[in-house]
C-alpha cells in the first residue's frame, strides 16, 4: 500500500499505483512474463530435433546417445537447488541463473554442431547438456511457485495455461526453426542457447511475488482475480495450438516468414489484458495528494497488520500443537519436505509420476531413431504433434479438473489415472506397428504426458501446502532422471543397440517394427502400475477434496454477494 505515497506531483501516486506489483495490472503483467516464460522453457524436449546430428559428429552408438539424453534429464536432479532457491531468493535471480546456464549448456552444443569447434569428449558434451537440462528447472520453479502463490485460488487454471504453453514451446521451436532454418540443426540449437535468454531477461523486471493479504483479502483483488481472465489466456493458448497444428498437417511450406510473424504476434497478443487493466483503472482512479495518499495507506496498513499478527499467531498455534503432540501435519496444510517424505501419499505420487514421465520422456527423446526405424526420414512432425497434443492434455486438464473439484468435490488425481491407462493403450498401439501408429501414439503420448505434469503440480500444492512448493516440486521432479535412466537410458538404448546391425562408419541401425516393440510393452504394463497407484490416491484423497471443494464454493458465494 505504500505505493499510493510518493515524492513528486499529485499524479505520480496514481502512476505508480497502477504498476505496483500488488495491484491486479501488475499482477496480470507478471503472469504474462510467466507464459513467455514457459513458452521458452520447454527446449528441454527438443532433443530429437538435434540428437542424430550429435550422433553423426560424434560417431556413438544409440546407447551411448541415450545417455547423452540422460544427461540431459539428470540436470533436472539439480532443480533441487532450484527449489531450496525459491524460498529464499527473489524470482529475479532465480530466473537469471537458468538464463546464464541455458546460454552456457545449448551454446556448447551449438558449437559442436555448428562445426565452430571440433566434438568435445562425451564426458564434456554430458555436462553442458546437464546444464542444459538444470536451466528449464530455475525457469520452471520459478514460474510456478510464484504464481501459485499469486492464484492461490485458481491453481488448476494457472498450472494448466502455464504447463500448457510449456507443451506448445517444443513444436513453436521447432515449427520456427522448419520455417526458417529447414530444420537445420545448427540453427536450431543456437535458437535454444540465446532466445531463452532474452526472454529471461525481460521476465526479470515484471514476475515478482505478491504478498498474500493483498491478493486475496482485498475485496478489489479478487474481483480482478476471476476466471474471465483465465479464459482468454487459455483461449489464446488454443489459437495457438491449432495454428501451430494447421501449419504442420499443411506441410510447412506455406509462407514460412508469415507463419513466423502470425505466431508472434499471438504469442504477444496475452499483452493486451494487462494493458487493458493499467489503462482502465488508470482512467478511473481520481487523482490525489501525495498528503491523502499517505493518510490513506496508513489507515489501511492498521488493519492489515493486525490480520497479519492474528494469521500468524493461528499458524504458530497449530505448529506449536503439532510439535508438542508430535503430530504428522494434516494433509492440505503446509508441510515441511521431511514431512512431506514422510507420508505414504507423497511416495504414490512419486512412483505414479515415475511411470509416466520415464516413459514419455523415452518417447520423446528417442522419437529421431523411432522415426527412423519406421520409415520416416523427417520427424520433426512427430515431435510437433507431441508437444502440440501434450498442451491440450495440460491445458485441458486443468480446467476439467478445476470444474469438477467445484461441482463434485472430485479428487484432482482421477485425472491422473485416466491418463495413464490411455498412455498404456498409446504404448500397445505404437507395440503391433499398424499403419499410422506413429502418429497415434505420438498424439497419445502428447496427450496423457501433458495431462500428468499439469495435474500433479496442484495436486502437490493441495496436498502439501504453498510453504516449501518450490523444494517439495523439485523434489517430486528427481524421478525426471530417474526415469530417462532406467526406461530411456537402459531399456530403450539396450534392446535398439540389441536388435540393430552395425553400419560401415562404425554405429548401428535398425530398421522395422521390432526394434521398439519389447520397449513399448514394457512401457505400457509400468503405465498399468501408475494407474493402479492414481486410483489408490484418488480413493485416499476424498475427504480433503469435499473440504477444497466447500472452501472454493463458500468464497464464490462471498465474491457473488
Amino acid at each position: 500500500m505504500a505505493s499510493r505515497g510518493g515524492g513528486g506531483d499529485s499524479g505520480k501516486g496514481n502512476v505508480l499505483l497502477c504498476w505496483s506489483r500488488s495491484t491486479p495490472a501488475g499482477k496480470w503483467l507478471g503472469f504474462v512474463t510467466a507464459v513467455w516464460v514457459q513458452t521458452i522453457s520447454g527446449n528441454n524436449y527438443t532433443f530429437s530435433n538435434y540428437s542424430d546430428a550429435l550422433k553423426t559428429l560424434m560417431g556413438v552408438t544409440q546407447l551411448q546417445l541415450n545417455n547423452l539424453s540422460v544427461a540431459k534429464d539428470v540436470g533436472k536432479a539439480f532443480g533441487i537447488f532450484a527449489g531450496i532457491a525459491s524460498d529464499r531468493l527473489p524470482t529475479s535471480i532465480i530466473l537469471l541463473f537458468g538464463s546464464i546456464q541455458g546460454l552456457v549448456g545449448y551454446g556448447a552444443q551449438w558449437l559442436v554442431v555448428s562445426k565452430t569447434i571440433a566434438p568435445l569428449p562425451y564426458w564434456q558434451m554430458c555436462v553442458f547438456l546437464c546444464m542444459g537440462g538444470n536451466s528449464t528447472t530455475w525457469m520452471n520453479t520459478a514460474v510456478l511457485v510464484t504464481c501459485m502463490r499469486n492464484f492461490r485460488r485458481n491453481r488448476g487454471p494457472v498450472s494448466g495455461i502455464l504447463k500448457g504453453y510449456v507443451g506448445l514451446s517444443t513444436a513453436i521451436f521447432t515449427d520456427i526453426s522448419s520455417a526458417l532454418f529447414s530444420n537445420n540443426p545448427s540453427y536450431f540449437l543456437f535458437m535454444l542457447a540465446v532466445v531463452p535468454a532474452g526472454v529471461c531477461l525481460a521476465a526479470m523486471l515484471f514476475l515478482h511475488e505478491i504478498v498474500v493479504v493483498e491478493v486475496e483479502e482485498t475485496e478489489q483483488l479478487q474481483k480482478e482475480e476471476k476466471k474471465d481472465y483465465f479464459r482468454i489466456f487459455e483461449i489464446i493458448a488454443v489459437v495457438v495450438a491449432v495454428y501451430l497444428l494447421t501449419y504442420d498437417l499443411l506441410g510447412r511450406d506455406i509462407l514460412p516468414e508469415a507463419f513466423t510473424a502470425g505466431l508472434l504476434l499471438l504469442l504477444v497478443a496475452p499483452l493486451g489484458l494487462p494493458m487493458y487493466l493499467i489503462f482502465s483503472n488508470y482512467s478511473k482512479t481520481p487523482l490525489i495528494s501525495d498528503e491523502e495518499a499517505a493518510l490513506i495507506a496508513e489507515e489501511e496498513e492498521e488493519p492489515r497488520v493486525q490480520e497479519e499478527e492474528e494469521e500468524n499467531d493461528t499458524i504458530i498455534m497449530r505448529r506449536t500443537q503439532s510439535i508438542t503432540h508430535g503430530r504428522q501435519p494434516e494433509l492440505g496444510e503446509d508441510h515441511s519436505l521431511l514431512e512431506v517424505i514422510n507420508t505414504s501419499e507423497f511416495w504414490v505420487v512419486f512412483i505414479s509420476f515415475l511411470c509416466a514421465v520415464g516413459t514419455g520422456l523415452t518417447v520423446q527423446n528417442n522419437m529421431g531413431q523411432m522415426g527412423l526405424a519406421m520409415g520416416y526420414a523427417d520427424v520433426s512432425l512427430f515431435v510437433s504433434l507431441i508437444s502440440i497434443f501434450s498442451f491440450f492434455g495440460r491445458i485441458g486438464s486443468g480446467i476439467v479438473s478445476e470444474h469438477f473439484i467445484r461441482v463434485g468435490a472430485v479428487p484432482r488425481p482421477i485425472w491422473n489415472a485416466a491418463s495413464q491407462i490411455l498412455m498404456s493403450m498409446g504404448y500397445i498401439i505404437m507395440a503391433i506397428s499398424i499403419p499410422g501408429s506413429l502418429y497415434i501414439g505420438s498424439i497419445i503420448v502428447g496427450l496423457c504426458y501433458g495431462i500428468r505434469l499439469a495435474v500433479t503440480v496442484p495436486v502437490l500444492s493441495e496436498l502439501f501446502g504453498l510453504k516449501y512448493f518450490g523444494l517439495i516440486y523439485n523434489t517430486l521432479i528427481l524421478n525426471l532422471p530417474l526415469g530417462s535412466f532406467l526406461f530411456s537410458g537402459l531399456l530403450a538404448g539396450y534392446f535398439y543397440d540389441a536388435e540393430a546391425t552395425e553400419t560401415a562408419d562404425g554405429g548401428n541401425t535398425c530398421v522395422g517394427g521390432h526394434c521398439y516393440r519389447l520397449v513399448f510393452f514394457v512401457m505400457a504394463v509400468t503405465s498399468s502400475v501408475g494407474f493402479v497407484l492414481d486410483i489408490f490416491l484418488t480413493i485416499k484423497t476424498k475427504p480433503l477434496y469435499k473440504k477444497i471443494c466447500a472452501s472454493k464454493n463458500s468464497s464464490r458465494k462471498i465474491n457473488l454477494s
